[in-house]
């Protein structure tokens, strides 16, 4: 058997319960650290997507695999300074579906500078950015919610 087809396509209200579930992982959490404050508080996602999805300028996809729904990535932030984000659920980890979903995304989405933070330690993530064509512009080190502590972070760009 080959590879999953990956494509995106918009959000749907059924996809939300889960990506809350993905979302509120306690291991993929902590991997991705910087996250919301509390990612079991299913009101304060719930609102959070609300905003996000009445936000013109935010891009938004849902990401299947063989056409089950397994994260979702997009755009966001203002001109000039627009962020790329995607979450994989992680029983879907390390086959290549963040990265087929970015690349997909970055083909929607032809504006550029885009730009990215990952955990420094979060290898997953920095592969995919780099395979992306995502280069490191600068480091940081940021209170990450998921892990409680300041966290070293690694900053992309797209050019």
């Amino acid at each position: 058997m080959g590879p999953a087809e990956v494509t995106l396509r918009e959000v749907r209200d059924t996809d939300l319960p889960l990506f809350h579930a993905y979302m509120s992982d306690p291991e993929s959490v902590r991997m991705a650290a910087f996250t919301a404050e509390d990612p079991d508080d299913r009101a304060a996602f719930d609102a959070h997507w609300a905003r996000i999805r009445a936000d013109s300028s935010v891009v938004l996809r849902t990401v299947l695999a063989d056409g089950e729904v397994v994260g979702n990535t997009g755009v966001y932030g203002p001109e000039g300074d627009r962020q790329v984000m995607y979450w994989i659920h992680r029983a879907h980890w390390g086959r290549g579906y963040a990265t087929a979903a970015l690349r997909a995304l970055l083909a929607a989405v032809p504006e550029r500078p885009l730009h990215a933070g990952a955990a420094a330690d979060n290898t997953g993530s920095v592969a995919v950015l780099r395979k992306c064509g995502f280069t490191v512009t600068g480091k940081d080190r940021n209170f990450a919610n998921a892990r409680g502590e300041l966290t070293d972070e690694l900053l992309f760009t797209l050019g």
